[in-house]
């Protein structure tokens, strides 16, 4: 509600990990002939996107800081997901990488929250009202950090972190089903 009494629809949005949890897990991907959407990835992004939220993919990508590949790669990669999801009616609002490597110690890779902080700017994001969706519990802490829903895919990997995710789904359409269904707050 602003100051005035005027009701003032807040942005939503599900923050999706890449690997793992939109695309076939390829470590340190720099070909574009390697990407393969999961099943029901794009209906996933296209129900989510329906029903009001703004669809952000949030990812560790290494493989630039250790050398593998440098950062127009990636952007390749996400330009193809991009145009592989827009054949099936579906939309990635923007992408988010950390190209930095686990020795870097930056804010930007997780479990760090920093791309959902930059993405929060960047569109004035209810971090309230959103969600996380990954394969893995460094996915999961990034979001809870800054008070987005973790949702962690039944085939991700673990850790020995004592975390634990607000929900667990088969696969991302499963997420993106659960995350429709839950009430506004």
């Amino acid at each position: 509600m602003s100051g005035n009494g005027i009701l003032i629809d807040m942005i939503k949005a599900v923050f999706i990990d890449r690997d793992g949890t939109l695309i076939e897990d390829v470590p340190y991907c720099s070909r574009v002939e390697d990407v393969r959407l999961f099943p029901g990835a794009a209906k996933a992004i296209a129900l989510l996107s329906e029903s009001g939220y703004k669809v952000i993919v949030v990812t560790n990508q290494s493989g630039i800081g250790r050398g593998y590949f440098p950062d127009q790669t990636v952007h390749d990669i996400h330009e193809h997901i991009k145009s592989q999801l827009a054949l099936k009616g579906a939309c990635i609002e923007a992408f988010y990488y950390c190209p930095h490597t686990p020795m870097d110690e930056c804010g930007c890779r997780k479990p760090n929250p920093g791309l959902i902080i930059e993405a929060k700017s960047d569109f004035d994001i209810d971090l309230s009202q959103s969600f996380i969706v990954g394969d893995s519990l460094t996915d999961v802490e990034a979001g809870q950090k800054v008070g987005v829903v973790g949702v962690l895919l039944g085939s991700g990997h673990g850790n020995d972190s004592c975390l634990m995710p607000d929900h667990v789904a088969a696969g991302i359409l499963g997420a993106a089903e659960w995350i429709v269904s839950q009430p506004t707050k």
